[in-house]
């Protein structure tokens, strides 16, 4: 019987590396020591001026088709998870789209924060199922950097640029996507605002970026923490109790790099060994929706995911947005 698969998954991390230190250098009021008690971040990623989210995510997308040992002109749909495209109209894959040659595929963007790969899989998985398209790319891209108020310590140290992408069939061999599941809470949505440049606040005018209406803002963060922690075990033991196995069977937990600290909870609360987490945010930062995308990549290319092994990526947003993803590979 055919199932959703994974083929192939790709990413890519600009080369400018910005330091802890770096940022200390800058004026800000914060050092090293700082920043990685609260978060276990030591480094981020930053894109060069001129490039744009679509150019990070073709990066990560070639890589994805090079794995799957396709071309761009196989692909039936492409999907993009960002808050940072390329601009507001139109969408990051249509730019995705031409960058690639990819004239046959159907193309649209979705906005779930940080959630966002989780939230594309799901709706890959839909048009798989009933097998309205064959391959489907997922392309999670962020240019955090750019919303960023550098005066802000408590947001500017957190977030980094980057990509990642999976390209799904339905077969009957390969890693099996084995669900998704996905939700989202509107009106619990205020603590993470980028709110310049809708509807709500346009025309942009001076005062709009005076007031810092175009960068992003965090509110209530320690409540943001104790929420993200419960919604993040929620979401684990959705997709284990959905799969009937156990949190023991789980080889790897993937999610999406928020806080350290975050996921020490979660191992603790949970009693899952601490090595079974795989991390990436001491090197990258929080990159949204791109950031479990990235490490679900960078842990199948250096062999860490073994064929048979029981992988679960757990995500949280703003928005409130959350969910997961159970993988066996």
């Amino acid at each position: 019987m055919d199932t959703v698969r994974i083929i192939g998954t790709g990413s890519y991390l600009p080369p400018t590396i910005l330091t802890n230190f770096d940022l200390q250098k800058m004026g800000l009021d914060t050092t090293d020591d700082w920043i990685v008690q609260r978060t276990g971040i030591r480094e981020r990623r930053i894109a060069d001026p001129e490039v744009a989210t679509s150019d990070l995510g073709y990066e990560a997308a070639v890589k994805a088709l090079d794995m799957a040992g396709l071309t761009a002109r196989d692909i039936d749909l492409i999907i993009m998870a960002t808050i940072t495209p390329d601009i507001c109209c139109p969408s990051s894959a249509n730019f995705l789209q031409a960058k690639l040659d990819a004239t046959q595929a159907i193309t649209f963007d979705i906005t779930a924060a940080c959630s966002g790969f989780i939230f594309g899989l799901n709706i890959a998985e839909q048009y798989l199922k009933n097998k309205t398209c064959r391959y489907v790319l997922v392309v999670a891209s962020e240019v955090m950097t750019r919303t960023l108020n550098w005066k802000d310590r408590a947001t500017c140290i957190l977030w980094g640029d980057g990509a990642g992408a999976a390209l799904l069939t339905w077969d009957n061999t390969g890693p099996e996507l084995l669900s998704t599941h996905i939700h989202t809470h509107g009106a619990d949505g205020q603590n993470l605002l980028l709110p310049g440049g809708g509807s709500k606040t346009t025309p942009i005018s001076h005062e709009s970026v005076d007031k810092e209406k175009h960068l992003l803002n965090i509110f209530e963060a320690n409540l943001s923490f104790r929420i993200a922690v419960r919604y993040f075990i929620e979401s684990i033991k959705e997709a284990v109790r959905f799969n009937h196995v156990s949190i023991q069977d789980i080889d790897w937990f993937i999610p999406h790099q928020a806080n350290l600290r975050m996921f020490q909870n979660i191992s603790k609360s949970l009693k899952i060994p601490f090595d079974k987490f795989y991390l990436t945010i001491h090197k990258y930062g929080n990159i949204s929706s791109a950031s479990c995308a990235i490490s679900l990549d960078e842990a199948v290319r250096k062999q860490y995911i073994q064929p048979k092994h029981l992988i679960c990526l757990p995500v949280f947003g703003g928005g409130l947005t959350w969910g997961s993803a159970l993988i066996r590979w």
